[in-house]
């Protein structure tokens, strides 16, 4: 036999071994799906369990009662409810899963005879949802034979999203003087935009969406006593943004942007309430309930009709705010619940005091409306924001529906420290029964895809224990989750925020409800996502990358979104801080960080080091972006063509950069602030090297943003930001700033002190 004749019967050995080690090691998929057709968020749930099987074929959708253990080889069983899983438990001869909380579910996996049951049961339809999905994600990252028994409940009860909704020009949110919210007015009602929301909220177990806007009562409802006031179509302005708002929200509707808009959409007000009602349908269809958040006081779309002012002494505010209250529950039955606040603009009163309003408006009003559904669930959540605990529960003593309060847990930084302490004041004095849902503020990251398991995971853990904390709402206020309008290459219609992102609200959804996942799973997802790189140097390229921003706001602290933006280096107005800054700016509370000038004094006292140092900071700062450089090299000569892997990557080298860049600085403030306590030249040619060295790297950093990102920007709180332009020229001030330091300059008592805390007992 010849050598060719023996190569070829040898390449066609090793063909059927190889095509027979792929049967046997191929991913076992079911032939049918049984549940029941009749609970939503099931059939939500068994969509996606098809979806990931239709890659390889066709899957039989049939209902539960059909089911039979001798038909069919693979199959997976949706049991919802504690009835039908007895039944399942039953037929299967199998011990029933000691299911007891709501959301709770069970993965049972049968094999017997070369059968395959894989069991889902649900406590509750929510809980069969979440079982069912955790099946649909297996196959689609080829893990279904892997699935094994489990038990589940959620970690966190309530776990949220904070929207800001920009519902129109005459009904504005807090962040409505932003090119994001001004953008996204239409979304708010576009039913595609709520069912692509709610769908990847559920499937990343998001229970809850708060809708946060200074006067929704116009848009939202009718109220008879004043007829005049409810509101039809969607306005929006069409002059250009300007900077001038202030941050009270009291300027946020002028003359000018009424007298020239446009009508977006033509509804009446009996459309729109259709509408919502419609949305909140959907969102308990995939187990999210709906809460409504205000400011106090404003007047948006009601000012002037029937005497309508924004005084507090005013009766006739007072009857229209009651009114409305009781609108907005008798008309959405779905409403799980309102929040409310003592006062962005509450002006004094000699009349009522804040409270005193707040109850004669919002408490007596949530009182009439459940006299009219006295079976209603209602819950009033009160923010701890201009006013103190004792006063709420003694004007709220007669609520007749369960009150919670509301902390800012992170003030508006959750990308900062996985343990922040702002909370540990409340905790001690938090009235005996009463609760606290916790305010995650992500005014860190509007524009890039953040992806650290460990942190997120970190951070949920460290949350008080569930007697003190009701769950949390984590979202921004100066940027908006509709959909994104910074991209250079947008999608159509554009993307949304939560799929732009979705790496980073799966980890914060999942881990809220189950903080005992692996990296390794969430390794695999990325993978199963992006292919056409190694996943484990992706996973670590996200990791290394994502933790960046928490190093640099542990140490440069500006507590709310108007005092640090760290996409920007900057704060409210559009200004930019200097190397003059770092020296003089505190670190965040508790964080283990000394200052630069804490640092300072004892370098030159040579006494112990009892922190984290800015160099030390600074050193952090290079490794993580050193890390994400090297592996960005790899992945990037293998993205291919896929698009949002290459945006992602360069999400990443973003971040890097920027790392990079805050490290320099960090750097060139420290000898600057020696070369200030010594007159050592050589501390200033350091610093002014250290801060060259940050040019390039914010010219890096300007380069990488602008070839995926729209700029300028106005955003509402710090208002226009421009990088490559204003921000550049502002970064090469430093430099000069040093050249032409004094030393001597800085002086102690004009040094920041610590934010205080923002609870008010």
């Amino acid at each position: 036999m010849s050598t060719k004749t023996n190569r070829f019967i040898s390449t066609i050995i090793f063909f059927l071994f190889s095509l027979l080690f792929e049967i046997a090691n191929a991913e076992k998929i079911p032939d049918a799906v049984y549940f029941d057709k009749s609970v939503p968020q099931v059939s939500f749930a068994v969509a996606d369990i098809v979806e990931a099987i239709s890659i390889h074929g066709n899957t039989k959708q049939l209902e539960l009662k059909t089911f039979r253990p001798t038909e069919n080889k693979i199959v997976v069983v949706i049991a919802t409810g504690m009835t039908q899983c007895s039944q399942i438990a039953k037929t299967l001869k199998i011990e029933l899963p000691n299911l007891t909380e709501e959301q709770s579910y069970a993965l049972r996996m049968l094999t017997s005879e070369g059968k395959v049951t894989c069991v889902v049961f649900g406590f509750d339809a929510n809980g069969a949802m979440y079982g069912a999905l955790d099946v649909a994600e297996a196959l689609r990252i080829g893990a279904f034979s892997k699935l094994t028994n489990c038990d589940k409940k959620p970690y966190i009860s309530n776990r949220g999203i904070k929207f800001n909704i920009p519902l129109d020009l005459r009904t504005p949110s807090y962040s409505d003087c932003s090119d994001a919210a001004q953008a996204n007015i239409p979304n708010m009602w576009d039913m595609d935009f709520w069912k692509e929301m709610l769908n990847n909220m559920a499937r990343h177990r998001y229970n809850l969406i708060s809708l946060w806007n200074l006067h929704p009562f116009p848009s939202m409802t009718k109220v008879p006593e004043f007829p005049d006031v409810a509101l039809n179509d969607v306005w929006r302005t069409t002059i250009p943004l300007t900077d001038d708002f202030s941050y009270s929200g009291s300027d946020f509707v002028k003359p000018e942007m009424l007298a020239k808009h446009e009508v977006l959409k033509k509804m009446t007000i009996d459309q729109k309430i259709k509408f919502w009602q419609d949305v909140m349908q959907f969102g308990k269809d995939r187990g999210i309930s709906f809460y409504i958040f205000t400011w106090n006081i404003f007047t948006y779309g009601a000012e002037g009709k029937y005497g309508i002012t924004c005084d507090p002494s005013n009766d006739v505010t007072i009857n229209y705010f009651r009114a409305s209250v009781r609108e907005m529950i008798t008309t959405y039955p779905l409403l799980a619940g309102i929040g409310i606040t003592a006062g962005e603009n509450m002006m004094k009163s000699t009349k009522y005091t804040n409270e005193q309003w707040l109850w004669k408006t919002y408490g007596e009003g949530i009182n009439d409306g459940l006299k009219l559904q006295p079976d209603r669930k209602f819950r009033l959540i009160h923010r701890f924001h201009f006013t103190g605990q004792s006063e709420i529960l003694n004007e709220f003593k007669d609520l007749s529906c369960p009150i919670d309060f509301s902390f800012k847990y992170s003030i508006a930084h959750m990308y900062s420290m996985t343990n922040p302490p702002f909370i540990k004041e409340l905790l001690p004095i938090l009235a005996k029964g009463k609760k606290t849902w916790l305010t995650v503020r992500n005014d860190d990251i509007y524009s890039f895809r953040w992806g650290d398991p460990d942190y997120a995971r970190d951070y949920i853990t460290s949350i008080p224990s569930a007697d003190k904390i009701a769950g949390f709402y984590m979202g921004p206020d100066g940027y908006i989750w509709g959909r994104e309008y910074l991209s250079k290459e947008p999608e159509s219609p554009h993307q949304t925020i939560i799929e732009k992102q979705w790496y980073s609200f799966m980890l914060w959804g999942r881990l809220s409800y189950d903080p005992s996942i692996s990296n390794k799973h969430f390794e695999q997802i990325l993978g199963a996502h992006f292919p056409e790189v190694p996943s484990g140097n992706l996973f670590k390229a996200s990791q290394e990358a994502s933790r960046i921003f928490p190093e640099i706001t542990r140490f440069f602290w500006g507590d709310i979104d108007i005092n640090w933006l760290p996409e920007a280096c900057c704060h409210g107005n559009s200004i930019f801080y200097t190397v003059a800054n770092f020296i003089t700016q505190p670190v965040m509370p508790e964080s283990g960080n000394l200052t630069i000038i804490d640092w300072r004094e004892k370098v030159r006292s040579n006494a112990p080091m009892n922190g984290k140092t800015p160099i030390q900071v600074a050193e952090s700062l290079k490794q993580y972006a050193t890390n994400t450089l090297k592996l960005l090299t790899e992945l990037k000569s293998k993205q291919g063509n896929n698009k949002e892997l290459r945006l992602t990557l360069g999400d990443y080298e973003a971040f890097a950069d920027l790392g990079n860049y805050y490290a320099e600085k960090i750097l060139g403030a420290s000898d600057l602030a020696l070369y200030d306590a010594t007159s050592d030249t050589r501390y200033q040619l350091s610093a002014i090297n250290h801060l060259e060295k940050a040019l390039v790297n914010w010219e890096k950093y300007a380069s990488v943003y602008t070839s995926q990102y729209v700029q300028p920007v106005m955003y509402n709180r710090v208002k226009l930001v421009d990088i490559p332009g204003k921000f550049m020229k502002e970064v090469s001030k430093d430099i000069e700033i040093v050249r032409n330091w004094k030393p001597g300059s800085i002086q102690k008592e004009k040094i920041k002190g610590a934010t205080d805390n923002p609870f008010r007992p």
